[in-house]
């Protein structure tokens, strides 16, 4: 896994719209990471990578705030799914945010994405709000995240 350099932009899109295709029949439109300028993005947000044999295959987009770690994006490529991808970089976040000394991980998702849900659920993530948004339901969860252990 790498950080992202702003060279990597293009190839954040691409992965981006491939993962989240399938979900455009799911909710009526492109979901909003498939609208995002990667170039601004990789200004503003921390991106870590996974590649395999020299390919993008997922990534992971975070925002540090003062209280908690928002996880933004989480893309895994379609060929790459159901491999433990996901969950890998949700991992990786709740790190990063146990090094920044942030107590909680915030995500959200659209909620005919159950099977998203599903997953965040399974991984002890909690629904803290249902927010209209548009013809959408935005469903805004939380995490909390215990103190990295001294050593």
């Amino acid at each position: 896994m790498r950080q992202a350099v702003a060279a990597d932009a293009a190839a954040v899109r691409a992965l981006t719209r491939e993962a989240y295709a399938k979900w455009v029949a799911v909710t009526g439109r492109e979901p909003l990471p498939m609208r995002v300028d990667y170039v601004e993005a990789l200004a503003k947000h921390r991106f870590d990578l996974l590649h395999e044999d020299g390919m993008l295959v997922a990534l992971v987009e975070t925002e540090s705030n003062d209280d908690h770690l928002l996880i933004v994006n989480v893309a895994v490529a379609p060929s790459h799914q159901k491999r433990g991808l996901g969950r890998r970089l949700l991992a990786h976040a709740e790190q990063l945010a146990r090094q920044e000394s942030l107590g909680t991980v915030r995500l959200y998702t659209n909620a005919r994405m159950v099977e998203n849900i599903a997953l965040y659920r399974s991984l002890g993530y909690r629904i803290d709000r249902e927010e209209p948004l548009g013809t959408s339901i935005q469903i805004h969860m939380s995490k909390p995240i215990a103190a990295q252990p001294s050593t």
